[in-house]
């Protein structure tokens, strides 16, 4: 079996063909009368030219750039044919819009600024990355969203009396403009604290008119809520400037204040994305995730394997590593949904650091673990937000993200969160697929070299079924009993089950490779 290799670190996934593919979601939801924006996601050489058979009433498509803009008023389902051709090839699929009261209906992919850049991210910091996205390619495999998170806040201002940015940001509307013409859309961050975790000025205050005193030191105001709330003034300022995606950070400790930013951004006649973040308590799981597209399951992620590898004080902080976020997000699966996504927490790959104003360093995750990492989450179909700077990534962190046939599994369209093969082992992960295949993430999570087996009757499977390595893209085989595998420690094969036709299918022994 083909590996390639990037210096000593193992690149498997392959390079794009130069034919067309068309990748991201597969089903868009939108309400009625807001404005709509969907980018065609597709690999392949340029120039390439994007057709659509069928848009509804209202809807208009770019040829050239395969922007689909414009709002639509009659709700219902819709099937448009997308197509996508160059000078090798076309290829065609069906995109399902959804005109009604749900939108995220796939998991949210694209980066947010605080891993890179903390507290101090800048106007040109987002530019910057909304260009990497285009110039790596990332824009063609679905990534979309351009988060800022914590750092933009100035003063209270303007028509709506909203949070304004700070001197180190421009005219926001000049900038959700710029980065819809690219196709992406554009996220916010604030809390309805008086204060955010870094000190900047909060959706509440105990003034009647917002007036922000800033806490002695930054971080004394966290946790505190002003007696006046000013959701209703911030959504209306963040529509006003274009943005789609809010991260509302806090305790969540409280369903109304969740409940009133929910209503507060519905209000504006703007799709927005809600995320509900830091970590949601279990117990109200299922109040939380009817409020928030996308809600936080865990403590905030660091880059090891277990917690266990972090200083005391870190561990005291709530940090987790990646086996640690696997254990709790486990539990959140019957609440994974189109319209809602549990959320582990950003990508930890890449450079990472940027919020102490220390350098940029690699993530301490070895290889496997990131493989391991990447696969857990498309098993989920968690949102796939890029937690470095995205015009810094190398090219094996940018062949972890750029795998179609992995993310095909985060962006399926039955949006259900892949299930422990056994309640008392989290080794091997099931994921029902809307084609009727299975994906099957087989996790050696011992600290040495281990096999892993997994049966047909384990699977509720019988006949022969193709085997397909998803990380390098090929077949390795059929079978009509089991797969079996020798993986690296904190490793992961991810495979895909498709049943065949048995009167033509070519018997071969059960894949194996180390």
């Amino acid at each position: 079996m083909t590996q390639l290799y990037d210096g000593c670190v193992p690149i498997m996934t392959p390079p794009p063909l130069k034919t067309p593919r068309l990748n991201g979601a597969r089903v868009v939801g939108v309400r009625s009368g807001s404005p709509f924006l969907h980018a065609l996601a597709a690999t392949g050489d340029r120039p390439m030219t994007f057709s659509a058979i069928g848009l509804p009433t209202g809807l208009r498509l770019d040829s050239v750039t395969g922007i689909i803009t414009g709002t639509v008023s009659t709700r219902g389902a819709c099937d448009v044919t997308v197509g996508a051709a160059n000078s090798h090839g076309k290829t065609e699929r069906t995109l399902r819009i959804m005109v009604g009261d749900a939108i995220s209906l796939t998991p949210p992919m694209g980066f947010n600024t605080y891993g890179g850049w903390g507290p101090f991210v800048t106007e040109t910091d987002i530019r910057a990355g909304a260009q990497a996205l285009v110039k790596s390619g990332l824009s063609q495999h679905g990534y979309c969203y351009v988060n800022i998170d914590d750092g933009w806040q100035g003063r209270r201002g303007g028509k709506e009396n909203a949070i304004q940015p700070n001197d180190k940001f421009g005219d926001m509307r000049s900038l959700c403009d710029d980065l819809h013409a690219l196709g992406f859309k554009a996220g916010i961050y604030s809390t309805p604290w008086a204060s955010t975790y870094e000190g900047f000025i909060g959706g509440s205050s105990d003034a009647v008119d917002g007036a922000w005193i800033s806490p002695d030191p930054p971080r004394s105001g966290i946790g505190k809520f002003g007696s006046h709330c000013f959701a209703i003034e911030d959504a209306r300022q963040w529509a006003a400037w274009g943005f789609d995606y809010c991260k509302y950070d806090w305790g969540i400790d409280s369903l109304a204040r969740a409940q009133y930013m929910r209503d507060a951004l519905d209000a504006t006649g703007r799709d927005f994305v809600l995320e509900l973040s830091n970590a949601a308590p279990f117990a109200q799981a299922a109040d939380y995730t009817a409020i928030g597209n996308m809600c936080r399951t865990t403590t905030d992620i660091t880059d090891v394997w277990d917690r266990k590898q972090l200083p005391a004080s870190q561990r005291d902080f709530g940090a987790m590593g990646i086996y640690d976020i696997w254990m709790r997000h486990r539990d959140w699966a019957p609440f994974n949904r189109p319209g809602h996504w549990n959320m582990p927490c950003p990508l930890r790959v890449g450079l990472l650091g940027g919020w102490d104003l220390k350098p940029l360093t690699p993530t301490r995750l070895t290889p496997a673990e990131q493989y391991s990492h990447i696969s857990l989450w498309c098993l989920w179909s968690a949102p796939l937000i890029i937690g470095c700077p995205v015009e810094r990534l190398d090219s094996f962190t940018l062949s972890l993200l750029n795998n179609d046939e992995v993310l095909d599994l985060d962006q399926d369209s039955l949006g259900q969160q892949a299930r422990q093969l056994a309640p008392d082992s989290p080794d091997i992960l099931v994921k029902e697929l809307w084609d009727g295949s299975k994906a099957v993430g087989l996790f050696n999570t011992s600290d040495t070299e281990d096999e892993l087996t997994v049966s047909w009757s384990d699977l509720g499977i019988t006949g022969p079924h193709t085997i397909r390595d998803l990380w390098r893209q090929t077949d390795i085989g059929v079978s009509d009993t089991r797969f079996s595998a020798r993986i690296m420690a904190h490793g992961v094969v991810l495979i895909r089950l498709s049943d065949i036709d048995t009167t033509s299918a070519k018997h071969a022994n059960p894949g194996s490779f180390a």
